[in-house]
Order: structure tokens, then sequence, then C-alpha cells
């Protein structure tokens, strides 16, 4: 199957910043037309991934889309498991796994009905690994790699791809209020012994997004600077 006249569609969650930013840019000069969803300002739409109807406006504002970019994410707390409280935990995976469901519920249809799609959904190495001190940020990571494996096997022969990005510790707004002792930690078990760039995420992100990469689907790549063992 290949893709739709250009030029293709894409919708990036979290696109005010970070990764998000990094990829909707990178779309662009790609000749992609995106359109970038946040709560924060300087996206072009705001948009509550956790709300349904919000959701819903979203994908109805925003009109058919070829590619799903699904960046939007919390850290939560960084808390042992016995200190950590319930809604912080129910609020890390409202963000970082339902926001993941209800977006791909919402625009799958869509894409499966035109024969072609792509879906990045924007997980973590802590996903593979649990870090400590970060077990709903983990364990919502793990979920969104969990549900990338099973949308993609159910989507296989449609021409719809899913695939998700573990990345290692990133330098992103997002990690600008991380548990310094937990960043650190990250730096320390990297062998590249440096932080990713959103721009190396990116370029990853839009080869997903792509023709060029046509034969994986329900796959996890990493991006861990040498810190992913499997």
């Amino acid at each position: 199957m290949t893709s739709p006249s250009l030029p293709l569609r894409a919708l990036v969650t979290g696109g005010a910043s970070g990764i998000g930013s990094a990829v909707a840019q990178r779309l662009r000069a790609d000749g992609v037309e995106v359109c970038t969803a946040d709560l924060a300002e300087g996206a072009d739409f705001q948009v509550d991934v956790t709300d349904e109807r919000s959701v819903e406006q979203l994908v109805s504002a925003c009109g058919p889309i070829d590619i799903l970019v699904n960046s939007a994410g919390v850290i939560g707390p960084s808390t042992e498991v016995a200190d950590t409280d319930l809604l912080a935990w129910r609020t890390t995976f409202a963000v970082n796994t339902d926001g993941v469901f209800l977006m791909c519920r919402a625009l799958v249809p869509g894409m499966r009905d035109r024969g072609w799609g792509r879906i990045v959904n924007l997980a973590s190495i802590a996903g593979k690994d649990g870090n400590p001190r970060q077990a709903a940020y983990s364990a919502s990571k793990a979920a969104v790699i969990a549900l990338t494996k099973s949308l993609g096997k159910e989507l296989a022969t449609t021409g719809v791809l899913v695939n998700a990005i573990a990345p290692a510790a990133v330098t992103t707004p997002m990690n600008a209020s991380t548990d310094p002792e937990t960043l650190s930690r990250s730096q320390a078990m990297t062998p590249m012994g440096r932080f990713g760039t959103a721009e190396e995420i990116a370029e990853l992100v839009t080869w997903l997004c792509s023709d060029r990469m046509s034969f994986s689907t329900g796959a996890v790549f990493d991006a861990s600077g040498g810190r992913a063992t499997y």
C-alpha cells in the first residue's frame, strides 16, 4: 500500500515544546502539513488528551489525519512507591497512557478506511527498565509499549503502522523539573554519557512516519545512547 497524495497531514500532541515541537518542525521540513496540540500555549490547538470530548473536538477540527505522533506526557511523582499519592499515580496514567489510547481510538478508523497511516507513540526506556522513584512514569510508559504492540498487530494488514520510541533522558522542558538525582542516575547509566536531544528523536520519528519504513509495526525503537539492554 502506498501513501496518499501529498501533502500528508500530521497531528502531533505535546507539540508546543520539547520532542513534540522538534517533531513538528522536522515533519514540516519534509513537506508534511502539521497540526500541533497541547495544553500549553504555542500549539495550534489547545487540548486535554485525557478528556474524551476534548480529543473528539480536536479530531473534528483537524480533519483527516495521515500521521499521529503521541508526544504529550508528564513525568509524574518522583517518590518511592510506598509514598506515591494515588491521585498523582492516576494523573500520570491519564496523560501518558489514556491520552495515547484516546488519540489512537479517535484517528485509527479514518486511517484504516483510507488504507494508509502512521502512528508513533513516545514511550521511554523507563518503560523497559523501571526507574526507581518513578514507578508511575515507568509503569505508564510500559503500558504505552504494550498498547503499541497490540494495536500494531490489529492493524498489520491495513496499511496503518504503529510503532513506539523508547528514549533515555532527553534535554527537554519536561525534564527541567525532573528530580536531579534521577537525571544524574540516568546519565550515569547511559554509555554515551550524555542526554539525547529532541532533534535526534525527531529524526527517528520522521523516518517511522514515512514510506521509507514499511516493514515494521508493533515495534519499539530505542534511542538510549547505548543504555537499552533489550
